[in-house]
This record gives structure tokens, C-alpha cells and sequence, in this order.
């Protein structure tokens, strides 16, 4: 297949490349991911801010609510390990459409539900479908970008969460405060139907991957790639890289007002900020990474960010200003570690397994991030008086967990450079 499509399977375009080495069709592809991204992030995320409507509206509790929260990290976990096996039989082309418009109904569903049960079931669904998007887009980028290019391109793709943080969540509380909680749903749907449009038109078949006859037996394949030596190294380091945040982000709005001081109302006006500098963070942590290597630039960024979590967890009542620069700083010092780290992560497997991995990894990404944030409810607690206690605990755990992740991506970025992929 690939000498049928020598263009479609390395996503270049004829001609000279365009500014930074990347021709005109390797920067839509990247603008088409990345935007795939922001809508599959503004969906996740916008249901925490509508929660107080939410359970107003359908007469909910806060458990009720908590669950229709996690059904869709659940089930995203679930369809990855599902989906694994099936990964690389197919144009990821083609993967990516089924999925994605999967993604789009049960965004629908979410917006004409009429009661609880039926959002939960959409949250299911939206779950089965969105949360495999991000592994598919991760092995389309891994197929078409060569490692010494990948940092800048995870560092662009990374600006979707933030985005999503900027753009689509104020967005979204605006509409529902102005037509009800169903109204950012129908939006994110309406959106993701014109870029259905672009996956449809304006991406080639990528069929990279396809060298001889793929695994007859998917269960096999997926078995073969989770038993691998090289690829469980490579997942156990996504569950520990996804702790710090899933430990410290559920907690982060009522640290901010019960221990810093910070009014309730504030709130919007430092993830805003933080989500603006953001935006700017990943592809200047993406070319540093291509240009002074992935796994130092890694280290660099971890040591900086365990300094600023020990700061930030340890602060007590603190002006607005100083609660803001703390905050910008640490997202900085995250993003000089993620970036690196995912564009590390995609040289592991070989190409025939890069989306049976890909899978995998990012169902150990939801889980991983779902236990973590129960480890972390068992450690911090409320006060009577309201105050977060044990949150300076907590920050040391991180710390921990940041320690073992360096140690395992020294041993990850070994194993690349043996494989002898330039930019590692």
C-alpha cells in the first residue's frame, strides 16, 4: 500500500517545505490535529464550570454529579484498551472519522438530554468515542513527522489545551448562562461538524504504517504490544506523568480559595492568564526540545517544576498578583516537561504497533489519572473552618512521583537512541 501512496504515507507535499521545514500539507495536518484536540478538550472539561447549573436543573446531588463526571474518563479508558488490537489494520484516516463523528453524537446526546439518566449515558458514549481521538492524532503525527521534528509538533498540538482553557471554557459558561446547560454542547457539536468536514477533504490516507500483513488476530496484537519489555516501561511512565496533575488539578480551585484567599469570582481571571502564557509555552518548549534534546530538556523542566510545586503547596493567604505569577510559572515549567516527554513517548513503539500502543497508553493516562485523584482525596482533607489540610503533603508526593519519572525516561531515552532515531 505504500508504494501506492508514497506522498499520503509520509504527509508531505510536493514542492519546497514551507517555513520551518514543514511543507503546506504537514501544517494543516498539524492545525487539523490540534484543533481536533481543542474540541475534544472543551467537551471534556466544560462540564466541571456547568455543575452548579446543572444539578439545579435536573435536581441532581453532588454524587450524582461526580459520577456523570467520571463516566467519561471510565469508559475513554475502556474503549482505548478495545480499540487497541484494531489499531493498525486500518487507514488511521479512516479511524479517525469513525471515531470522531462517534464523538459528535454523543455530544448531540449530551445536548438534548432531558434528565440525568440520559446525560449519563451520553457522557458514556461521548467517553467510548472522544477518548481515543488523542491516540489516533498522537500515531498520525508519529507517522507522518520524523523525531527530530516531533517536539515542535507536540509543542503546537499542546496549545489545544490551553485553548480549550482560554477560549472554549469562558465560551461555553456564556452560552449556558445565556440558553442552558445544553447550549455548549450543541456548539461543540456544530463545531466539530465543520471540522469532520476537513478530516473528510483535507487529510490524505495515512497507511504508513502497513508493512507486510498486519496481526490476523487483534486480541494477539494487543496482548503482544502490552507484554512487550520497551512498551511497558513506556506506560508505566504515562500513569506517573499523569499523576502530579490529576493529584493537584481537582483540588486547585479550593486550595485557591480557602487557603490563598482568592475570591470565588477571581478564579476565571488566573486560568485565563495562565492559560494565555500557555498558549505561547509548547511550541517554545517543542523547539527546545528538538534542539537540545527531548530528555533534557525534560529533566530541566521536571527539577523546575518540583521547586515550583513545593512553593506553590506550601503558600498561604497570597495576593492575586503573586498568586498569578505562581501559577504561570508552574504551567511554564509542566509544559517544558510534557511537550519533551510525549514527543519521547512516540518513538517507543515501531510503526506496525504505534496504534495499538498509542491506544493503550492513553487508557492508562485516564485510569492512572482517575486513581490518582482518589489517592489524592484520601490524603488532603477540608477543615471544619474550610481550610485544605495535608495539600503541602500532597506536594511532596508529586515530587516523588516526578523523581521515579525522571529515572524511567532516562531509561526511555536510552532505548530510542539505540533504535538510532535522529532527535532523540
Amino acid at each position: 500500500m505504500n508504494s501506492q501512496h508514497p506522498s499520503h504515507a509520509h504527509g508531505s507535499a510536493p514542492g519546497a517545505p514551507a517555513q520551518g521545514g514543514f511543507s503546506r500539507y504537514q501544517i494543516f495536518v498539524i492545525a487539523l490535529m490540534a484543533f481536533l484536540m481543542f474540541t475534544v478538550m472543551v467537551d471534556f472539561m466544560i462540564l466541571s464550570p456547568l455543575g452548579a447549573i446543572l444539578m439545579d436543573d435536573l435536581g441532581i446531588s453532588a454524587s450524582h454529579f461526580g459520577w456523570a463526571v467520571s463516566a467519561y474518563a471510565f469508559s475513554a479508558g475502556i474503549a482505548g484498551l478495545l480499540t487497541a488490537g484494531f489499531a493498525d489494520r486500518f487507514d488511521r484516516k479512516k479511524l479517525l472519522l469513525f471515531f470522531y463523528f462517534g464523538f459528535v453524537l454523543g455530544t448531540v446526546l449530551c445536548g438534548i438530554a432531558p434528565n440525568y439518566p440520559f446525560l449519563l449515558f451520553a457522557r458514556v458514549v461521548t467517553g467510548l468515542f472522544g477518548g481515543v481521538i488523542g491516540s489516533i492524532n498522537m500515531a498520525i503525527l508519529a507517522d507522518l513527522f520524523p523525531l527530530a521534528k516531533r517536539g515542535r509538533v507536540m509543542g503546537f498540538v499542546q496549545t489545544a489545551f490551553a485553548a480549550s482553557q482560554v477560549l472554549g471554557i469562558p465560551m461555553g459558561l456564556y452560552l449556558s448562562n445565556k440558553w442552558g446547560w445544553h447550549a455548549p454542547f450543541l456548539m461543540i457539536a456544530g463545531v466539530s461538524t465543520v471540522a469532520s468536514l476537513s478530516i473528510i477533504f483535507g487529510l490524505r490516507p495515512v497507511v504508513g504504517h502497513f508493512k507486510g500483513e498486519p496481526e490476523p488476530n487483534p486480541f494477539r496484537h494487543l496482548f503482544r504490544t502490552v507484554a512487550k519489555g520497551a512498551y511497558l516501561r513506556g506506560f508505566l511512565a504515562t500513569a506517573l506523568l499523569t499523576t502530579g496533575g490529576f493529584m493537584l488539578m481537582p483540588f486547585g480551585s479550593a486550595f485557591s480559595v480557602n487557603n490563598l484567599g482568592i475570591p470565588f469570582a477571581k478564579l476565571p481571571t488566573v486560568y485565563m492568564v495562565t492559560g494565555l502564557v500557555a498558549i505561547f509555552v509548547g511550541p517554545i518548549a517543542g523547539k527546545l526540545s528538538d534542539r537540545f534534546g527531548k530528555y533534557p530538556v525534560f529533566f530541566t523542566g521536571t527539577v523546575l517544576t518540583m521547586i515550583m510545586v513545593v512553593i506553590y503547596t506550601h503558600l498561604g493567604i497570597t495576593p492575586l498578583w503573586a498568586v498569578i505569577l505562581v501559577n504561570v510559572l508552574l504551567f511554564v515549567c509542566v509544559s517544558s516537561r510534557m511537550v519533551p516527554s510525549q514527543a519521547l513517548m512516540s518513538a517507543i513503539p515501531d510503526a506496525k504497533d504505534r496504534g495499538a500502543f498509542m491506544s493503550v497508553n492513553a487508557s492508562v493516562q485516564q485510569l492512572s489519572g482517575g486513581i490518582a485523584a482518589g489517592v489524592a482525596g484520601l490524603i488532603v482533607y477540608q477543615s471544619p473552618a474550610g481550610k485544605l489540610e495535608r495539600y503541602d503533603l500532597l506536594g511532596f508526593v508529586v515530587c516523588g512521583a516526578m523523581i521515579t519519572t525522571l529515572v524511567m525516561m532516562h531509561f526511555i531515552n536510552q532505548a530510542v537512541k539505540r533504535k538510532g532515531l535522529k532527535g532523540a
